[in-house]
């Protein structure tokens, strides 16, 4: 029995790049549904929750940053912002808002197809994996335990607190403020400082020596992500 297509909300004011997602997704066997304005998409996601949404960053009726965030409110399904604008503000401004990726027009279709399917693995695989492997890189959650090639490596609370919500998050670019607010706290939201502090001696302990950063990967002046 086949299973039915995953559906994903298209958001995009303009109707010739409306039409080239649709054709571009329904291709990669995606069920699309349109919307052209912020109230239409939040509408239709009320209606019908889908399994992912794709939201242009600039709508007639408001900012697509404000539709992720209204998303994210009540879903955890996978949200790419598209925008012309690839300024660092304003790419931090939508994860921060709760997009797990932001891909600057103009893009390849093959490219947006797999950010999209990356975004709903990485969403299927969190709902029931105790224990998450990255290319050698073991973290038990429930156990606390960090093992490297087999290797159990000792980590401080902070440090596994930290190295946590990068895997939780695995592929998905996270902002120095948001991976500070949820490991730290708010009262830490601006201490680049100490986030920059803790990478580095997570990544001496978990980072293949000599190779440079294999697991953990920057984005210079926005944030982290865990790759693999």
């Amino acid at each position: 029995m086949t299973s039915p297509a995953r559906r994903v909300l298209v958001c995009d004011d303009e109707p010739h790049i409306l039409r080239a997602l649709k054709v571009v997704l329904r291709d990669a066997g995606f069920e699309i549904v349109p919307a052209e304005t912020a109230a239409e998409a939040l509408d239709r996601a009320a209606v019908r929750p889908p399994d992912a949404a794709i939201i242009d960053l600039v709508l007639p009726d408001g900012d697509g940053i404000e539709v992720c965030r209204s998303l994210r409110a009540w879903s955890s399904m996978p949200i790419l912002v598209l925008s012309a604008v690839g300024e660092e503000g304003e790419k931090v401004r939508a994860l921060e808002a709760g997009a797990d990726d932001y891909v600057v027009k103009p893009f390849g279709p093959r490219e947006l197809v797999a950010r999209l399917q990356a975004a709903l693995r990485r969403a299927g695989d969190a709902a029931d994996e105790p224990t998450i492997v990255v290319d050698g890189l073991e973290v038990d959650l429930a156990a606390r335990v960090v093992r490297v090639e087999g290797r159990e490596v000792h980590l401080t609370p902070i440090e596994f607190d930290l190295l946590r919500t990068l895997v939780r998050n695995r592929g998905r670019l996270l902002t120095h403020r948001g991976l500070l607010t949820e490991v730290w706290g708010p009262a830490y939201a601006d201490d680049t400082q100490t986030l920059r502090t803790h990478i580095a001696n997570l990544r001496r302990k978990i980072e293949p020596p000599g190779e440079g950063p294999h697991y953990i990967r920057t984005d210079p002046g926005v944030g982290y992500r865990i790759v693999g």
